[in-house]
Order: C-alpha cells, then sequence, then structure tokens
C-alpha cells in the first residue's frame, strides 16, 4: 500500500513539474489560458456616460494588462501588453460578442504593446525588435516560436513602447518615442515614424518631431495618415496639449522638441526653431490626457453623423493635479477637412479624482460595434448602438 502511494505521489509530482516547466518566462508557452464565460460583474459600468442609443458590455476579461490590439479575417482578436511581457489571442466561439477562449501566444517579451496581423501572420514589437508568428490562427495552443523580423530600433525603454501597424501601401509602421520628457536626440530615429516592407527590409523615416504616438490609422477616404501625440510634462497643468495630427506628405515635421500643441515655444530649445516651420496639429486635445489608440470609424451600426469621425482612447494623465482623460473623446472631419471640435463620446472611468480603468486601443468588429482595450481593469469592452438611427 505504501508503495503504491508513493508510485501516485511521483505521478502527481511530475504532472506539476512538467506544467509549471510548460508556464515559464522565456519559452513560448503557447497555451490556451483560463477559459471564461462569465461577464466581469464587480466593474461599475453604469458609471460609463455614452451617447443616447449607446451601450457598453464587457466582450473579453482576465487579459492582464491590454494594449495594442489587431484581428484576423476570422474574428480572431490578438492583444498585445505593456508591464506583462504577454501577447494574447481571443476568440469568440459562439458569437455572442463575448470571448470564450483566450490564448497565450508569447511572454517574457520586452514590452510587447503593438501586434499587427498581415496574411496569416502576426507582428509583434518588442522594444527594438520586430517579432513575426507565422501562422498565428492555424498554431493557436502549439509551439510557434518567432521570426525576428528587424532588431535594429533603439533599446532605451523610455517611450520605447510601440504601436504597429500596416498601412494601405502593405508597409508597417512603427513609431520610435522621444528618449525622454524632453531632449534633442543625435539619433535622428527618435521622434519618428517609420515604415518598412513586412520582411524588415528598406526600412525608412516617414514623419519627425514626434514626442511619442501610440496610435494612428489611416482615412479610408485617401488613405493618409493620422495619429495621437502626447504632449511634454512639466510645463505646468494646463499646458500643453495632447494632439491629433494629420500627415500630408512623407517628411513632415511636427514640432518636438522645438514646439508644442502649434503655439507654444519649448522653454529650453524653442529659440532654435519657430512653430511656424512645422505641421500644426488638426485638433488640440486635453492637456496631459495621453491620447492612445484612435480610429476611423467605417461601420454602418452606428449613426450616420459618426460616419468618417475619428475616436480616441484618451489614456488619462499621470502628473495632473487633477486628472483628466480616462475617456474615449471624438473628432468629426467635415466635409472641408477641417475639425469639426472635439468632443467627449464615452467618460465615467475616471470618478471623484480616481481611475477604475483607463482606455488604450480602439479595435472595429465586422458588425460595426467598437472593442476598447484597458490595461488597468484587465479587460476589454464593447461599445454598440441599439437606439433608433
Amino acid at each position: 500500500m505504501k508503495q503504491s502511494t508513493n508510485f501516485y505521489s511521483l505521478i502527481i509530482f511530475l504532472s506539476v513539474y512538467v506544467l509549471l516547466s510548460s508556464s515559464q518566462c522565456g519559452v513560448n508557452t503557447a497555451g490556451t489560458l483560463n477559459p471564461f464565460k462569465k461577464k466581469a460583474t464587480d466593474l461599475p459600468l453604469e458609471k460609463i456616460k455614452l451617447p443616447e442609443g449607446f451601450e457598453i458590455d464587457v466582450y473579453a476579461e482576465n487579459v492582464v494588462n491590454a494594449r495594442g490590439m489587431s484581428q484576423s479575417p476570422d474574428g480572431t482578436l490578438f492583444v498585445g501588453s505593456r508591464g506583462e511581457g504577454a501577447v494574447y489571442a481571443l476568440q469568440d466561439l459562439d458569437g455572442d460578442y463575448h470571448a470564450d477562449t483566450l490564448f497565450l501566444i508569447d511572454t517574457d517579451l520586452e514590452m510587447p504593446v503593438g501586434v499587427a496581423y498581415r496574411k496569416g501572420d502576426l507582428y509583434v514589437s518588442a522594444v527594438s525588435k520586430i517579432l513575426k508568428y507565422e501562422k498565428v490562427v492555424e498554431r493557436l495552443g502549439k509551439q510557434n516560436d518567432p521570426i525576428i523580423v528587424y532588431d535594429q530600433y533603439p533599446e532605451e525603454t523610455h517611450h520605447g513602447w510601440k504601436y504597429i501597424a500596416f498601412g494601405p501601401d502593405n508597409k508597417l509602421y512603427v513609431p520610435v518615442g522621444a528618449p525622454c520628457n524632453i531632449c534633442e536626440s543625435e539619433d535622428p530615429v527618435f521622434n519618428t515614424i517609420t515604415r518598412m516592407n513586412p520582411d524588415g527590409s528598406n526600412m525608412e523615416i516617414v514623419a519627425s518631431g514626434i514626442r511619442n504616438t501610440v496610435g494612428f490609422d489611416w482615412d479610408p477616404k485617401d488613405g493618409d495618415l493620422w495619429f495621437t501625440d502626447n504632449g511634454r510634462d512639466w510645463l505646468g497643468n494646463d499646458m500643453p496639449a495632447c494632439e491629433l495630427n494629420h500627415m500630408n506628405a512623407d517628411g513632415e515635421h511636427f514640432g518636438y522638441p522645438y514646439c508644442h500643441q502649434g503655439n507654444i515655444a519649448d522653454p529650453e530649445f524653442g529659440e532654435k526653431r519657430n512653430c511656424d516651420e512645422f505641421v500644426a496639429p488638426f485638433q488640440n486635445l486635453g492637456p496631459h490626457v495621453a491620447p492612445l489608440g484612435m480610429e476611423f470609424y467605417e461601420g454602418s451600426q452606428f449613426p450616420t453623423e459618426y460616419d468618417n469621425r475619428i475616436l480616441i482612447a484618451e489614456h488619462g494623465s499621470w502628473n495632473r493635479d487633477d486628472p483628466l482623460g480616462y475617456r474615449i473623446s471624438t473628432v468629426p472631419v467635415l466635409a472641408d477637412g477641417s475639425s469639426g471640435g472635439y468632443e467627449m463620446f464615452a467618460e465615467g472611468w475616471l470618478q471623484d479624482g480616481k481611475a477604475w480603468g483607463r482606455p488604450v486601443d480602439l479595435e472595429q468588429l465586422s458588425d460595426g460595434s467598437i472593442l476598447v482595450s484597458d490595461d488597468f481593469a484587465d479587460v476589454i469592452y464593447r461599445i454598440y448602438y441599439t437606439g433608433n438611427k
């Protein structure tokens, strides 16, 4: 009897050891994590204020430090993280708009914020590197070691995390943030947006003077690149404004570190160049609101006034005396190409100066609803329209 007990104890020990070993950081764990069906019930979603006719729900929970998002044609949602160092894949297998399967694609990566799906492969940013996971949907739950596409970006982690996306030219766009709050960088790759071919070749700078963009999109009407930019710190609570920018041509400069919000000279570097030398923001946003993901609305579910309107996820201020942001704002682009103003779309993640959630990125589902990642509450929301148009 004692020998039999020892045998079963050994089996249990070996099973636990194999399970723990397979989940260690530093290897591609390729597993299914915490399959779930329940909705998060402890989040005060009733506090989120939306325009009449809109609703918000939880699409997925337990997505730790959820940041950038990208989808495959079959609806698999890929999600990067920052502090967690993980990349996830989520699937809604029964089509009820609540993810029921969560796969772990990889762990122990360096700030893998950005994810971009293209022709079966998933591209992931990891500070100095761009990684590619081939046939990613086919290999969910299986070993899928990444290929290094490019590894020549700076290793600095200050603003080193990167949102990435493929443009209409089929090139991968990768920003490189300033390695500081405010400074002139000797290496011209800092404070830019770059692009490269899918195989990592022909990397080039397409725009400069950008302190730190963590979200961009292309106008579906003309293919122009638009991006958010986070303003510098320590000029006071109310300046400078964060920015929404529109790139009209390659090679444009957007002001950093010499000029902020289009009309404020930097106190340290502003004497070197004039604000009128640079492309002014399309729309100034709130001061220190930390705009991250942005998306042109291209669906048909929302009322027609949202057609081609820009939605922006504001992550929220970190050092403002009176916190600001923690919401989703919207900027209409008028027929003449001008801004229709700066409006609020969803707010309520900030209550009495304390945040219970922080919107990060936006992704549109095939039905026209919008997903919103939240790296503070570790969830992904779905905002949809149920009212009369």
